[in-house]
């Protein structure tokens, strides 16, 4: 599985990482892992317990995830108190999520209505990112951010409206 790469990545991205102790005791590692397996259970079938297991992790670590969502490999979640990722939302690679996002739907339709979120994005504290929209690749997002339509890749966006203010780091 993934298990190394997702320690590896912590001490990639985190500067406080000190030790292997420290870092199997970020809230974020276990709330990955954690839905790693209640996903699993999702995809095969499996009623009720993985989103009894996604309830129980939340309880533990102030990390909601719908054991629908899917996830790509080195994802980072950094200090997660109160991030929230609907059941259709998709996290590509080396995606590293603050504090306080939510990827989320707008309203009650029915199917796909969470975010697809590129490869290599960082996503700051408190953004709110909304629908059923695609953040490209290559993307950092700055906290606070509400994002409601697709973004393209290679940007910077940040605010309430949103708004670009950085292009191929340019």
């Amino acid at each position: 599985m993934y298990m190394w790469e997702d320690i590896k990545v912590i001490f990639d991205k985190d500067p406080a990482a000190a030790n292997i102790f420290e870092v199997l005791l970020y809230q974020g590692l276990w709330a990955i892992w954690i839905h790693r397996f209640a996903h699993l259970l999702y995809k095969m079938g499996v009623p009720f317990f993985p989103r009894l297991i996604s309830q129980i992790m939340r309880l533990f670590t102030l990390i909601e995830i719908h054991p629908g969502a899917q996830f790509g490999r080195r994802v980072f979640i950094d200090h997660g108190c109160g991030v929230v990722i609907g059941e259709t939302a998709v996290i590509g690679d080396d995606v590293v999520i603050f504090q306080g996002v939510t990827l989320g739907g707008s309203g009650k339709e029915k199917g796909k209505r969470h975010p697809a979120i590129g490869n290599n994005v960082v996503i700051g504290a408190e953004t709110i990112i909304l629908g059923n929209i695609t953040i490209g690749e290559n993307v950092t997002i700055g906290a606070g951010t509400v994002i409601t339509k697709s973004v393209p890749a290679n940007v910077t966006i940040v605010g309430n409206p949103p708004r670009i203010i950085e292009e191929n780091n340019k």
